[in-house]
C-alpha cells in the first residue's frame, strides 16, 4: 500500500509569515520572501526522521500553493524559489506540486492512492483532506512525525 506524508510549506516548513513585510512583497510580485523565510523545524532532525521514513516505505510529497491572484510570471518565480528553498535544506522529498492558490491539495495526489497524511497550518485546508489523517502544523510536527516513526520500527 502506498503511504505519503503531504507537507505545504508556507507556514508548515517555511515561516514565510515572520519574514518582514511579506504580504506587501507578494502583493508587488516579489519572491524574497519564499527565498529568505527561515525553517520552523531544525532541519537536520526533520531530514533525518523523514529518510527513516522514506526507508520504511513512505513517500515525502510537497503540494503547495503559489501567491493569491499572482501573474504568470510570478506563479514562475515563485516555484523557482520554493524548489530552491527545499534545495537548500536539503528536504527529501520525492514529489511536488506547486499549484494555484486555493487548489484543493487532495486533487493533487489522489491518483496516488493508499494512505496519505497532510501536514498543513491552514485548519480549512486539513478539513477539506480527505485521503487519510492531518497533522497540524500550528503545532510542533516533530512528535507526530516520531510517533509514526515509531509505528514503523
Amino acid at each position: 500500500m502506498t503511504k505519503a506524508l503531504v507537507f505545504d510549506m508556507d507556514g508548515t516548513l517555511a515561516d514565510l509569515y515572520g519574514v518582514d513585510n511579506w504580504l506587501n512583497e507578494l502583493r508587488s510580485e516579489n519572491p524574497r520572501p519564499y527565498e529568505v523565510a527561515c525553517p520552523l523545524y531544525n532541519m537536520e532532525i526533520l531530514n533525518a526522521i523523514l529518510v527513516i521514513l522514506k526507508e520504511c516505505g513512505w513517500e515525502i510529497v510537497i503540494t503547495s500553493w503559489l501567491a493569491k491572484e499572482a501573474s504568470k510570471e510570478y506563479d514562475m518565480k515563485v516555484r523557482e524559489a520554493k524548489k530552491a528553498w527545499l534545495e537548500k535544506y536539503n528536504f527529501p522529498y520525492d514529489e511536488i506540486h506547486l499549484v494555484k492558490y486555493g487548489t484543493t491539495k487532495a486533487d493533487c495526489t489522489r491518483k496516488k492512492g493508499g494512505f496519505q497524511i497532510l501536514v498543513d497550518d491552514n485548519e480549512k485546508v486539513r478539513k477539506g483532506w480527505t485521503l487519510g489523517d492531518t497533522i497540524n502544523a500550528n503545532e510542533d510536527i516533530i512528535p507526530s512525525l516520531l510517533e509514526l516513526l515509531g509505528a514503523e520500527v
